[in-house]
């Protein structure tokens, strides 16, 4: 089993959210819009590396634009491997919480 880093399960969660609009700014977004907490660009672009060479994503060169003084946006997308490793990490939280609420909930009440 994949066993998965909070930060890279949430990046790699938000980078499937966005579907074809995943890119630095969309990605920092979605990452507060699920976590309430802001990345910095820097921190995302070496977590992105990493996933990128461990080949759970991809990335690829979209159109420059006159909005960004000519340069190009970097689109990420899950490959096999990033699309595994999510579903084997939902699994395995799946299976730790399983009957942990009904317990808490016994242990507020008493």
């Amino acid at each position: 089993m994949t066993i998965l880093s909070r930060a890279d399960e949430i990046l790699l969660v938000s980078i499937l959210s966005l579907g074809e609009n995943a890119y630095g700014v969309t990605i920092i977004e979605e990452v507060f819009k699920r976590t309430g907490k802001r990345l910095s660009f820097g921190s995302i672009w070496v977590s992105l590396d990493i996933l990128y060479k461990k080949g759970y994503i991809d990335k690829r060169l979209g159109d420059p634009t006159p909005r960004r003084g000519g340069r190009s946006k970097i689109y990420y997308s899950l490959k096999p491997a990033g699309l595994k490793a999510l579903d084997e990490i939902a699994r395995f939280q799946k299976s730790l919480w399983d009957g942990v609420p009904d317990r808490l909930k016994a242990a507020q009440s008493k």
